[in-house]
């Protein structure tokens, strides 16, 4: 089993909802959340104003501020996991920055609560 963990822009979120359900995804999270890529920042620029002198901070303007995203997370077979990967990117790629950020990540067992099933038969 993986889990994936997909950052994507707030207004994809219901083009990434019908990609997911398309691929065979019935069942996932979606967070709200903030963050930011590595974008065009000066380091030194960003290390300045995290230290509070206020050229460096006006310096940043909107390239240090937070932006909202959604955090969509999927735990599925391992078999599935190119097609979910795929479904997302095609759902929310426009080839600019901003687009979002995928990870794959290992699951070594999963426990439905209700039934006590285990493993890939409590995620399916």
């Amino acid at each position: 089993m993986k889990e994936i963990i997909a950052v994507v822009r707030m207004n994809m979120m219901n083009q990434t909802k019908k990609a997911l359900t398309e691929a065979g995804i019935d069942a996932f999270f979606a967070h709200e959340a903030q963050g930011r890529g590595k974008g065009f920042i000066n380091p030194t620029i960003l290390e300045g104003a995290s230290q509070g002198y206020e050229e460096a901070a006006s310096l940043l303007g909107e390239k240090g501020k937070l932006y909202p995203k959604r955090m969509v997370t999927v735990v599925t077979k391992d078999d599935l996991v190119d097609d979910v990967v795929q479904a997302i990117i095609e759902a929310n790629k426009t080839g600019k920055p901003g687009d979002g950020k995928i990870f794959v990540l290992p699951i070594s067992d999963s426990i439905r609560v209700r039934t006590g099933e285990t493993g890939e038969k409590s995620i399916v």
